[in-house]
């Protein structure tokens, strides 16, 4: 099984990745470290219908990935739906509380058995303003995905998923941040829905300072509102989830 230094190896190596091809190489060389037959990272979208909203880059069956695409399962496939519901990934036979139950799972499985597509593992990418993805390996049918494989993926899949995005939008490496840290600062208490006077008291600032600080961002932004700066920074990444649930 790969170590910690073949994980580092990947990463730095991914991070210079330049093309589609390239990066097709490196989870092919993934691939055979695991022992594995099958990579796919994708974003969970309906690429038939929109072609340009998401990367994907595979070496599955293309008469799967034709048969996959027909049927619009971008969304609904049970292995991606799980993996909205997952941060830390997870072992495809352990799957079914992730992604709850249909009826036509069964059938999709059994459609990925027949084209030599066994059990697998799955690391998602979650990123706001994105569509959901993942990153997948899979093995041929008798061989059970493990937790040691599990955990090189999880090690290797958000540097893979990165590039990736470089890779299908070049302009994300020339986004900078587009609020100052004063800004930032006012942005998130104000996104707590604490008041502009008790902004002003916690950060040591005039209640007009913090409306300017919040007005200067709307301009950044071109956010007409406080909802719409929020979302957009969000996005963007200038603020996190976590910087507005934290006390």
């Amino acid at each position: 099984m790969p170590t910690m230094d073949a994980a580092h190896a990947f990463a730095l190596d991914v991070s210079h990745v330049k093309d589609k091809a390239a990066l097709a190489d490196l989870l092919s060389e993934a691939c055979r470290a695991l022992g594995c037959s099958w990579f796919a990272l994708s974003h969970h979208v309906d690429f038939l219908a929109a072609p340009d909203r998401g990367i994907r880059i595979h070496n599955y069956p293309e008469e799967w990935a034709h048969w996959f695409d027909e049927r619009k399962l971008g969304v609904t496939d049970p292995v991606h739906r799980a993996s909205q519901r997952s941060s830390a990934g997870f072992l495809w036979h352990d799957m079914k509380p992730l992604a709850g139950e249909r009826r036509e799972d069964e059938m999709i499985l059994g459609e990925a058995l027949r084209h030599g597509i066994g059990d697998g593992l799955t690391v998602p990418a979650h990123i706001p303003g994105d569509a959901h993805g993942s990153v997948s390996f899979a093995w041929k049918p008798g061989i059970a995905a493990n937790a040691d494989a599990l955990q090189f993926a999880r090690m290797i899949g958000g540097a893979a998923f990165d590039a990736a995005r470089q890779i299908g939008n070049p302009a994300l490496a020339r986004i900078a941040p587009r609020l100052t840290d004063r800004q930032r600062e006012c942005l998130i208490w104000a996104a707590k829905g604490e008041p502009v006077w008790k902004i002003g008291l916690i950060l040591g600032l005039s209640p007009d300072t913090v409306r300017e600080h919040l007005r200067n961002a709307r301009q950044r932004y071109e956010a007409n509102g406080g909802i719409t700066l929020t979302v957009r920074a969000l996005y963007d990444g200038d603020i996190s989830f976590e910087d507005i649930a934290k006390r």
